[in-house]
């Protein structure tokens, strides 16, 4: 599946947990191969550590770890950073190769 977000760009929620929808944040992760990417601050899961010991001596402090989960790429919009919008995005290609263009102000994404 050919994905039109990357990491370090920033979305909007549209769906999913009443909580998070609306949410503007950045891409921390993209996952092409399941159709999701991780977005910092949303989905956040709470992940139950004990105690380890590594090989060089030293132990994993035990505790509750948030982390944020992935959600599916049709629940977030890429916002325009030049017209500040949700939008979708064509690409467009010139000689210089394709470019990500925002729909609605056809400004460069990249």
């Amino acid at each position: 599946m050919k994905v039109k977000i990357r990491k370090g760009d920033t979305v909007e929620i549209i769906s999913g947990k009443l909580q998070d929808k609306g949410i503007r944040a950045e891409v921390i992760k993209v996952l092409p191969d399941e159709g999701r990417v991780v977005v910092q601050g949303v989905n956040l899961r709470t992940k139950h550590q004990r105690q380890v010991q590594t090989q060089a001596g030293r132990s994993i402090e035990p505790g509750r770890i948030k982390f944020e989960g992935p959600i599916h790429i049709s629940n977030v919009m890429l916002v325009c950073p030049k017209c500040g919008k949700t939008t979708r995005v064509a690409v467009q290609r010139d000689e210089k190769g394709a470019h990500r263009v925002c729909k609605k102000c056809q400004a460069q994404i990249d």
